[in-house]
C-alpha cells in the first residue's frame, strides 16, 4: 500500500499562502469547471442546531488534476463562547487515477479560508471594474481580512472601510489590515455609508436578513456576496440583484439552493428558470463579464468543490517539493 501524506495545519500554513499563485490556481479551477468535464456533485449538507452548528462535504474530480479532494467543513458558530474557533475540518486528497488515499490535510479551515478569498479575487477581477480603488467590507472576521488582502492582489485599492455591527471588532479589523496592506483602512458604524462610497462591495457575514440595500448601489459599482452558503442565509436584499446589469454565481445550482439567488427567487425578484453565466464560464471568456464602467455587477459565490481539489493539490504539490509531512503507512 503506498504511504499516505500527513500535514498539520502548522504544515500548510508554511507552504500555502494568499497570494497570486493561489489565486490563479483558483481560476485555473473555475476555467476548467467552464468545459463541463468537472464532475462535481451537490454539497453533502447537516445542520446540527442544538449546537447551531452545520457540517459540509465538498467534492470535485477535476480533469488535469492528478488527486481530488473530500473536504470536511464544520462550522459552530457558538464555539467562540467557548474559546474554541468557529470552523475547524480538514481535506482528504485521493489519487484521480487509483482512488487511493494519498494525504490528510488537517487544516482546521486554513485551506478553505485560503481558497475563499482566492475565489473572491477572481471575481473582482473578471467583474469588477479595473481602475477600483475604494473597498468597503462588510464583516470583519477572518474572511473579511482575507477577501481585503486579496482584493488588493487584482485591483489597485488605496481605500478600505470595514463595517460590522459590533464597532469594536470593525476598528481592529481596519487597524490590522492598515499594517498588512500599507493602504487607508478605516471603520465605519454606517453600512450604507461604506457601501456608496465603495467601487468594490464584499460581504463576509453569516447574515440571515440583508444587510446590503438595493438602493444604496450606484453605476459601476461591484459586489461579492460570499456569506450565504446556507439555506437560511442572506445579505442582500433581493431587489439588489434584480437591479444588477450582470449577475455572476459560482455554481447556478448551488445558488438557486443555497445563494443569494435563492432568497431573491423566493421574494420574486429573480425567476427561477432564468439562466445566468456562472463565474467559470466568465473567466473561461465564454460569458462576458463586465462590459462597461457603468454596470452593476454582482457574484454570487457558495464555495465550490472545484476550489477545495484546487488548493488541496497545490497544497500536497508543495509539500512533496518541499519535502514536509509526515509519512503513514496504513
Amino acid at each position: 500500500m503506498p504511504k499516505i501524506t500527513l500535514l498539520s495545519e502548522s504544515d500548510l500554513r508554511g507552504l500555502v499562502a494568499l497570494d497570486t499563485e493561489a489565486v490563479n490556481v483558483v481560476e485555473d479551477a473555475f476555467r476548467t469547471l467552464a468545459t463541463g468535464e468537472v464532475v462535481m456533485p451537490p454539497i453533502l449538507s447537516m445542520e446540527i442546531a442544538p449546537a447551531n452548528g452545520e457540517v459540509d462535504v465538498k467534492t470535485a474530480y477535476v480533469p488535469g488534476l492528478p488527486s481530488f479532494a473530500i473536504k470536511v467543513s464544520p462550522g459552530f458558530f457558538d464555539n467562540p463562547k467557548i474559546g474554541l474557533p468557529s470552523t475547524s475540518g480538514l481535506m482528504m486528497l485521493l489519487s484521480a487515477r487509483t482512488g487511493q488515499v494519498e494525504a490528510l490535510l488537517l487544516d482546521n479551515g486554513y485551506l478553505t479560508d485560503i481558497r475563499t478569498a482566492a475565489a473572491g479575487a477572481v471575481a473582482a477581477r473578471h467583474l469588477a471594474r479595473p481602475d477600483a480603488q475604494n473597498a468597503a467590507i462588510l464583516g470583519a472576521g477572518m474572511q473579511a481580512r482575507l477577501q481585503l488582502i486579496a482584493l488588493c492582489l487584482v485591483r489597485p485599492i488605496r481605500r478600505a472601510t470595514i463595517w460590522a455591527r459590533d464597532l469594536a471588532k470593525a476598528e481592529a479589523a481596519a487597524r490590522e489590515l492598515s499594517e498588512i496592506l500599507g493602504i487607508t483602512v478605516s471603520a465605519s458604524g454606517s453600512a450604507d455609508a461604506a457601501v456608496e462610497a465603495a467601487d468594490v462591495i464584499v460581504t463576509t457575514t453569516p447574515a440571515t436578513t440583508p444587510i446590503v440595500m438595493a438602493d444604496w448601489l450606484r453605476p459601476g459599482q461591484h459586489v461579492t456576496a460570499m456569506g450565504s452558503d446556507q439555506h437560511e442565509k442572506c445579505e442582500l436584499e433581493p431587489a439588489c440583484l434584480s437591479r444588477a446589469d450582470l449577475y455572476v454565481p459560482d455554481r447556478l445550482s448551488q445558488t438557486r439552493d443555497l445563494g443569494e439567488l435563492r432568497a431573491a427567487i423566493v421574494a420574486g425578484a429573480m425567476s427561477v428558470d432564468q439562466e445566468y453565466p456562472e463565474l467559470g464560464q466568465v473567466v473561461a471568456g465564454n460569458s462576458p463579464g463586465r462590459d462597461t464602467d457603468g454596470q452593476i455587477t454582482i457574484a454570487d459565490l457558495t464555495g465550490t468543490g472545484v476550489q477545495d481539489t484546487a488548493i488541496a493539490n497545490h497544497a500536497f504539490r508543495r509539500a512533496r517539493d518541499a519535502g514536509i509531512g509526515t509519512l503513514y503507512e496504513s
